[in-house]
């Protein structure tokens, strides 16, 4: 029973902000759904040996960013974006890319490449430190820096490229 109380905590807690960014991670509501719960399922598999060394919140993030990895290695999901990228449409209309669609910061950084769209997520929407990513990612804080740096360009002209103005 402690551990379905602390499962339950951790997705009281987290599940949001994890669906969020795994959404933004796999521009896919059911394989975003799929990824969280494999995070949480891991999660529970692993706590005993969770060292604390970061927060829960880092800790969980990372979990999620791996499940996702291990999904966008699938063939299928290759595939399937490769067919989404080529005009190709969906079986059915996504809730997560139609919001996605209407929110203009949200469609540029849809557009961004993995490892930028990952930086930014992690820095805007989980609200994570530059020290708390380069322990989600492994890279060094000057690393992560860089990448942020270089993220934040190509978000601007981005959001320049389709009109976006800062209010």
């Amino acid at each position: 029973m402690q551990a379905e109380a602390f499962l339950e905590r951790l997705m009281r807690e987290y599940g949001d902000a994890i669906l969020r960014m795994c959404c933004l991670y796999l521009k896919d509501y059911q394989l975003a759904e799929d990824a969280v719960q494999e995070t949480f399922m891991k999660a529970m598999k692993s706590y005993e040996g969770f060292e604390h060394q970061s927060s829960e919140k880092t800790w969980l993030i990372r979990i999620a960013m791996n499940c996702c990895k291990n999904v966008m290695r699938n063939r299928w999901f290759q595939i399937r974006q490769n067919h989404l990228q080529e005009g190709g449409e969906g079986t059915e209309e996504d809730p997560v890319n139609a919001l996605l669609e209407r929110d203009s910061v949200s469609a540029a950084i849809m557009r961004l490449n993995g490892n930028d769209r990952q930086v930014l997520v992690l820095y805007y929407y989980q609200e994570l430190s530059v020290r708390e990513i380069a322990a989600v990612t492994g890279k060094t804080e000057n690393a992560v820096m860089q990448r942020l740096n270089r993220a934040r360009g190509k978000m601007k002209k981005k959001l320049e490229e389709i009109g976006y103005e800062r209010g």
